[in-house]
């Protein structure tokens, strides 16, 4: 749904905060579009405080939201000469796919932007401000600085650290239990829960699983019930490339990456006439090297990355220091004996457990979901996504 625009007046400061706001419910609207360009929203505000444009982030090799916003005051009979152009992140100062935001912004004569955080995308990375400056035009940065992070935790995770980042969700029993021991776990959760889960989906690059999850469940691991412009990329840890060529994963239309750790022609002949990219990442004990796998997904441009995986893959990524945020569905059941969220191996103190920090809680239905973030002080990054 568009944003209103409204056209509330405010003192100086309470209206930088204010409009930026506004300028965030448009990046919201780029949510499962603008991968792997970030989600930025603009709104432009003429000197009476009036808004009289706004837009957000197109497709990747379309405009940016600085040009549609800029595009919506003309088509509305205005002129941003003047105005105040309220930006979720830096204008770029490059030339891609589309021109130079910046330049658009001094083009149009606005008097002053008000930017969210600074892009840490070497190519701009300050350089958009500065030339916005040079022009003469005031800017001011930091105005809802970290909302606007949570926004986009992959796509600031890749440009600092060249990885995307990783959200492992999971649907369990009050008593941490994800299935049955015989493997049984549809359905835990409400049917609440399970669309809300496809809306976490929808958000990422890439849906990853493993094998076990493959042959036991044989899911389509799609976007279902949500009108989405693109299926995310389906990514499949099969170390020995057991994928079968009947699986439900093939019915969607997408891109699907198989990482292993064998060498067989013509098992990935076959799975490449399927459609698949076949990426051979073994590591000393024969599976594939989750860290080397990660490194992959960040050049692929994978902002963020979806796991939906069994308790073995989970305990490994989790081991690996690979997991950002967990995304766990609690359903009002006890299970007892079953399998658990994560496999990762006896502790011997308690001081050796995974920290957490929880970010929040909702009732999905009849269900809670909660949201944390896995503690790793030694990379910088947003303090949660939603």
């Amino acid at each position: 749904m568009t944003p209103p625009l409204d056209n509330q007046a405010m003192s100086t400061n309470k209206s930088d905060i204010h409009w930026m706001s506004q300028a965030l419910a448009w990046a919201e609207k780029s949510l499962f579009t603008s991968a792997p360009n970030p989600r930025v929203g603009c709104v432009i505000v003429n000197s009476q405080g009036v808004l009289i444009g706004a837009g957000h982030t197109q497709p990747v090799g379309r405009e940016h939201a600085e040009v549609i916003a800029l595009q919506n005051v003309l088509m509305q009979g205005h002129s941003p000469a003047g105005a105040t152009a309220y930006v979720t992140l830096e204008p770029c100062s490059h030339q891609g796919h589309t021109g130079p935001c910046c330049d658009a912004l001094i083009e149009a004569e606005v008097a002053r932007v008000v930017v969210a955080v600074q892009d840490p995308n070497p190519l701009v990375n300050g350089a958009g401000i500065a030339r916005i400056r040079k022009a003469g035009i005031q800017v001011e940065v930091g105005v809802l600085e970290n909302e606007a992070q949570l926004l986009n935790p992959g796509f600031f995770k890749r440009m600092r650290h060249g990885v995307p980042w990783i959200r492992l969700k999971v649907a369990a029993s009050l008593d941490g239990k994800t299935a049955l021991n015989n493997g049984a776990s549809q359905w835990i959760t409400s049917v609440a829960a399970r669309q809300d889960g496809h809306a976490m989906r929808a958000r990422a690059c890439a849906v990853l699983t493993g094998i076990g999850t493959i042959l036991e469940d044989d899911p389509q691991l799609n976007v279902r019930d949500i009108d989405v412009p693109r299926q995310p990329t389906l990514v499949i840890i099969d170390s020995k490339l057991e994928t079968p060529l009947g699986a439900k994963l093939w019915q969607t239309t997408r891109k699907v990456l198989i990482y292993c750790a064998v060498q067989d022609a013509n098992r990935q002949s076959a799975l490449e006439e399927k459609g698949a990219s076949v990426i051979c990442l073994p590591n000393s004990l024969g599976k594939v090297d989750l860290i080397a796998m990660h490194q992959d997904l960040g050049k692929r441009s994978f902002n963020e990355v979806h796991v939906e995986a069994g308790h073995k893959l989970n305990g490994s990524l989790l081991a690996s220091g690979l997991v950002d945020e967990l995304l766990v569905y609690f359903a009002p059941l006890l299970i007892g004996q079953g399998q658990g969220i994560a496999n990762m191996g006896p502790l011997e103190k308690i001081s050796q457990a995974l920290k957490l920090d929880i970010q929040n809680i909702k009732t999905i239905g009849t269900d809670i979901r909660l949201i944390a973030l896995i503690k790793n002080e030694s990379l910088e990054g947003p303090s949660a996504t939603t």
